[in-house]
């Protein structure tokens, strides 16, 4: 690879989910092809040349290593990943996915796989238009006139209208969009690890659950009946205090919280540990400090089957721990779900953990991200 080169893109979709499309080809892109430089604002156009629905479409400028004919079989890749099929008469059609090199630096590229600058760009408002946005005085090397001139001159006068929709050059961006994702879970099964993953990766304020002094938990792992209730009812204060001071103001150096539980857990662990009559004391306790707590704007749900908290809770190695009767965390696990079906209006995630290790295996920890991603674009957050 030699040195790196300025190039213009343009993206456009029309099947499917257009907004999410393009923010996901965003993504590709600046993970396989160089860094996203500019993005510019979303226009939306009716179809030319067949009948179809309208497109959304936009300009990016990026900063590739990479030489015109390898950049244009990534971009290829990137199209045939998203789902799209080129006709090989070269005819126009609906498509998920539509990526076209509109300038290589100032280069002139014609062979028989590629031309740049694009031999159509000129005639195509919806190219120039968001070109204008982040290109107004590039000059196109053949035709020696700028974007401005160009548009101004362009005989397309189909219907071109700026959308509202926000992109962003990478999941940092997109998640900032947030204020608060819950990252829950059974004891064991890696919440507290990977929002802190997240909370590194993404500038989050990282919310943890302080439990380690709690001095009735390891009486509670001995001897349940005894001490549940003043175990309950010190973690419910203890995190509603936490919760209170940690999420009621929002660091301005942060683009978003990330916390490794969310308050309603309490609850969930209350219906299982407590009498029926203690339950309905704590609950009605609980009830008043719920409505005053933020509530996440995504709850992810980190399920993992007995065997495996098992086997996690054994590695952590904390003795009080050690001998966790099954039988508790497969209530716990229900206790969870039964929540999440309880509230359909929030906006929840359950991830089949599985054999995932999102800490030794990039793939499976680029897996959730993707969960993430696409629950934040397919809900409008």
């Amino acid at each position: 690879m030699g040195r790196k080169q300025k190039v213009y893109l343009s993206l456009g979709s029309n099947l499917g989910n257009r907004h999410a499309n393009l923010q996901k080809a965003i993504f590709r892109i600046q993970q396989k092809a160089g860094s996203i430089l500019d993005i510019s604002s979303v226009y939306e156009n009716p179809a030319i040349g067949f009948e179809g629905d309208q497109f959304l479409n936009i300009v990016v400028s990026l900063l590739t290593p990479h030489t015109p004919d390898a950049l244009l079989n990534i971009l290829l890749q990137i199209e045939q990943d998203f789902g799209r099929i080129r006709s090989e008469d070269g005819g126009y059609s609906s498509r998920t996915l539509d990526i076209d090199i509109i300038y290589y630096g100032s280069e002139i590229v014609n062979n028989d796989d590629l031309m740049i600058p694009h031999p159509q760009m000129q005639h195509r408002n919806f190219v120039l238009k968001p070109l204008g946005d982040i290109a107004p005085q590039f000059y196109h090397p053949v035709l020696y006139k700028d974007t401005r001139n160009l548009l101004q001159e362009c005989r397309d006068k189909s219907q071109l209208t700026k959308t509202k929709h926000k992109l962003f050059k990478d999941r940092s961006g997109l998640f900032s969009q947030l204020q608060l994702i819950a990252i829950e879970g059974n004891i064991g099964a890696g919440k507290t690890t990977l929002s802190k993953m997240i909370s590194n990766d993404f500038n989050a304020k990282l919310v943890l659950e302080r439990f380690a002094d709690n001095p009735f938990l390891p009486k509670f792992y001995e001897d349940q009946a005894r001490y549940a209730f003043p175990l309950e009812m010190s973690f419910l204060a203890d995190r509603y205090q936490q919760f209170m001071d940690d999420t009621s103001q929002f660091d301005l150096f942060k683009n978003f919280m990330v916390s490794d539980y969310d308050i309603f857990k309490s609850l969930i662990f209350a219906k299982v540990t407590l009498q029926k009559e203690e339950y309905n004391l704590y609950r009605k306790v609980f009830n008043f400090m719920y409505k005053e707590v933020r509530k996440p704007e995504i709850y992810l749900y980190l399920y993992q089957n007995t065997e495996r908290l098992l086997a996690n809770i054994k590695k952590r190695g904390r003795d009080y721990e050690q001998n966790i009767d099954p039988e508790y965390l497969e209530k716990i696990n229900r206790g969870y779900l039964d929540f999440i079906k309880s509230h359909p209006n929030q906006n929840s995630i359950i991830l089949d953990m599985g054999e995932l290790d999102f800490v030794h295996n990039p793939d499976d920890y680029e897996f959730i991200l993707e969960k993430l991603e696409d629950n934040i674009l397919l809900s409008n957050i």
